[in-house]
């Protein structure tokens, strides 16, 4: 996966532009993260900020788009192609320093895109 692929939805991924993911469950191979908090569809990279509640103590993850493999809108759902581990050991993440941060992003693909799904 290249790191532009990494930051935009597949093809087969059933994103749809004009909804809102935000409220939706995010479940990854092994079990439920979180939910959305919030989601872009601007142009360039995309991503979702996902509430991992409190099974790690609440912290808010970015998950780049690509690691989406599919959405179900009626179980308002979004299937994510990485395990909960790999989730939680993603760097931190803090909306007011890394939304339009470049090098965070790097650090980013670097972390969901080596080893492929889900390691």
């Amino acid at each position: 996966m290249t790191n532009d692929s990494l930051w935009s939805y597949a093809p087969t991924a059933g994103h749809t532009p004009d909804l809102d993911f935000t409220g939706y469950t995010v479940e990854a191979l092994d079990g439920r993260v979180g939910k959305v908090d919030k989601h872009s569809n601007d142009v360039g990279p995309q991503y979702l900020v996902v509430d991992t509640g409190p099974w790690i103590l609440g912290k808010e993850v970015l998950l780049p788009t690509g690691t989406v493999e599919a959405v179900d809108h009626e179980a308002k759902t979004i299937r994510v192609g990485r395990t909960k581990e790999r989730i939680k050991a993603a760097p931190e993440f803090d909306k007011e320093k890394h939304l339009g941060d470049p090098a965070y992003r790097d650090q980013l693909s670097g972390h969901y895109g080596s080893d492929g799904p889900g390691h």
